[in-house]
């Protein structure tokens, strides 16, 4: 399994690369978003892959974080939604965007994915909706910047590469996770959590965690 693949970008296309990791060029196929947020050709670039393997067909799926693999590996699950459906879906809303649409049973919001169709959208969302607070409360962790060094060891020597910043999470997807943990700390179920925390960052997708814990504490507070 080829889990990730770091190199030089030589061909951008709006729904794959082709990255050359020293002399040999991998196809990757990649969402739109993805896609947009890679650097030009000519730079080096890393992302987190998963290899399809069918009897005729060898294909390498891209994603610029664990979080977009995840929600990746969740929608491949759902019967009709193949590796290109998936990719389109996350393309379009993002994987914060498919856990806010998924933990509010919003299937309109998955039905902006082209090629997605009511029936579809509402599978997608029915059958991931249990799964998706798990997702949701481990975002902040799975959201790392891949990076690019240390493509592929060399006895040769080189230059040592310039210093790097430490990969950090997701801002947006570690607020909601803590928001979530720090809500199931309390005693609410991991579903009405997430759909509060849900409901909250869509509200405000910069928030942080306490104003995110406030807004859902608010929504899920007894209503008169």
């Amino acid at each position: 399994m080829i889990g990730r693949i770091a190199g030089i970008i030589i061909h951008r296309a709006p729904d794959h690369v082709l990255i050359d990791v020293r002399g040999v060029g991998y196809i990757v196929h990649v969402s739109e978003r993805t896609a947009a947020a890679l650097p030009p050709v000519g730079q080096a670039a890393a992302l987190y892959t998963e290899l399809v393997v069918r009897e005729d067909l060898l294909q390498l799926f891209g994603f610029s974080s664990l979080l977009e693999k995840e929600w990746h590996r969740l929608l491949t699950s759902v019967q009709g939604v193949g590796a290109k459906v998936s990719l389109t879906v996350l393309g379009t809303l993002g994987p914060d965007g498919v856990g806010r649409a998924i933990a509010l049973g919003d299937a309109a919001s998955v039905r902006r994915a082209p090629g997605v169709g009511p029936k579809l959208a509402q599978r997608i969302v029915l059958e991931l909706k249990d799964k998706a607070p798990a997702v949701m409360a481990l975002g902040g962790t799975l959201t790392v910047d891949p990076g690019t060094a240390g493509v592929i060891e060399d006895t040769a020597p080189t230059a040592a590469p310039a210093a790097r910043p430490a990969p950090r999470p997701d801002t947006a997807a570690l607020a909601s996770a803590e928001a979530l943990s720090a809500l199931s700390n309390l005693g609410y179920a991991p579903s009405e959590a997430a759909s509060a925390v849900a409901e909250a960052a869509a509200a405000d997708p910069d928030a942080t965690t306490p104003a995110l814990i406030r807004t859902a504490l608010r929504a899920l507070a007894p209503k008169d």
